[in-house]
């Protein structure tokens, strides 16, 4: 570890994956909360074409992420990043071409594949240029990146539209951010201990797609997914439906991601310290009532106030859980250890919206929102009363 920096911010190739993990989230937000309206405006979809259009690329991003970890285990880590976020960035060109709704929904499934791979490999090489001392605070940060992108993304792409009028400049700057992207990570150099490829890994067992040791963070980590996925997805058509708030949904979001950013900043100190499961339970908690605010006051002070809550609790968890994966797994398990956090979120996070939009249609969107709290607060009392402790015992710190 000698060769590795003890401090963050003169490590100059933790900024350089910093900064290319900003620009991929940056790439993929810009189009995020435009696309529903390019396909209606270009090619007459209905809402029910939009859906199953979009849903491909999330599908595919699912499927891909066990399989990437396996990958980026096996083979030179730099090597695996670089041609994923590249094929991730060359597919903006195939929106540019894309002259049927069917070739545009072929690209966008597609585009889900490298997006997955991509995250997961920027996400381990991020930890290989980490001093351990650095390693969780470093991660939180990372995470901080991504906050900033999903902020800055869509308000960025709405003015960008209203001035020019033209979704074609949106996909050529988001093929541009994404290109720079990988300019910079050509330009970094992974320490000598980093794995970057072992012979063993290459035998392929269906044990290598999920850290096996992390099982019961992955489910922790699954109901709190779970509980963000009914929120997130129904909470627009809510707010106008039963709120009476037009666009509150922006508002929203911009709240939690302040309570994300915020949290990320004050909860680095106790990473730095090893606090990891003292964190992730503080997050957990403040979360757990964020939840319960949303579920059970149905006002604007409720709807409001709990994406501030929800974005500090999740801001404080999310980096220390995912520190949990990685110090249980061992090194050249980082990348398994890094698409088991994403594919446990992932899970929990399609089951969300299924099962929310389930009771939402049957039974009103309060059952939704409560079905939400109640499934974060079975993961909370899991987390607190197994979780906790079965990491202290096995974490490789």
């Amino acid at each position: 570890m000698d060769s590795i920096p003890p401090y963050l911010w003169r490590n100059a190739n933790y900024i350089k994956i910093l900064a290319a993990n900003f620009l991929l989230y940056f790439s993929f937000m810009l189009l995020t909360p435009l696309l529903p309206l390019y396909l209606r405006d270009t090619f007459g979809a209905d809402k029910e074409l939009t859906g199953f259009v979009l849903s491909g690329y999330t599908l595919m991003c699912l499927i891909v992420r066990p399989f990437s970890g396996y990958i980026v285990d096996s083979f030179p880590r730099k090597m695996v990043l670089l041609v994923c976020n590249f094929l991730f960035c060359l597919l903006f060109a195939g929106y540019l071409v894309a002259g049927s709704v069917t070739l545009f929904a072929i690209f966008r499934t597609l585009h889900g594949g490298p997006f997955g791979a991509t995250t997961v490999a920027a996400s381990t090489v991020a930890i290989d240029v980490l001093h351990p001392s650095r390693r969780g605070e470093g991660i939180g940060y990372y995470g901080l990146s991504n906050n900033l992108a999903t902020a800055i993304g869509p308000t960025v792409a709405i003015y960008l539209l209203q001035a020019s009028d033209s979704y074609t400049l949106l996909f050529w700057i988001c093929l541009v951010c994404s290109l720079l992207g990988v300019l910079l990570e050509v330009s970094i150099k992974l320490p000598a201990t980093a794995v970057t490829g072992i012979l063993p890994q290459r035998h392929f067992r269906l044990g290598r797609l999920f850290l096996a040791r992390a099982w019961s963070e992955g489910l922790a980590m699954a109901c709190f997914a779970f509980s963000y996925g009914v929120i997130s997805t129904y909470l627009a058509i809510y707010a106008k439906e039963e709120l009476g708030i037009m666009s509150g949904s922006g508002l929203f979001f911009t709240l939690l991601a302040c309570g994300l950013m915020l949290s990320r900043l004050t909860g680095a100190r106790g990473l730095r310290r090893g606090e990891v499961a003292k964190n992730a339970t503080e997050g957990i908690c403040v979360s757990f009532f964020g939840y319960l605010l949303f579920a059970a006051l149905h006002n604007e002070w409720g709807f409001y106030g709990a994406a501030l809550i929800i974005g500090l609790g999740n801001g404080h968890m999310y980096p220390a859980i995912q520190t949990m994966f990685i110090n249980l797994a061992p090194s050249s398990q980082r990348g398994t250890a890094n698409s088991s956090v994403l594919t446990s979120w992932d899970v929990g996070f399609g089951i969300g919206v299924l099962i929310g939009g389930l009771f939402a249609e049957n039974v009103g969107y309060h059952s939704a929102f409560w079905s939400a709290w109640i499934v974060n607060a079975v993961g909370a009392v899991f987390f607190m009363t197994y979780t906790k402790r079965h990491y202290v015992t096995h974490a490789r710190e």
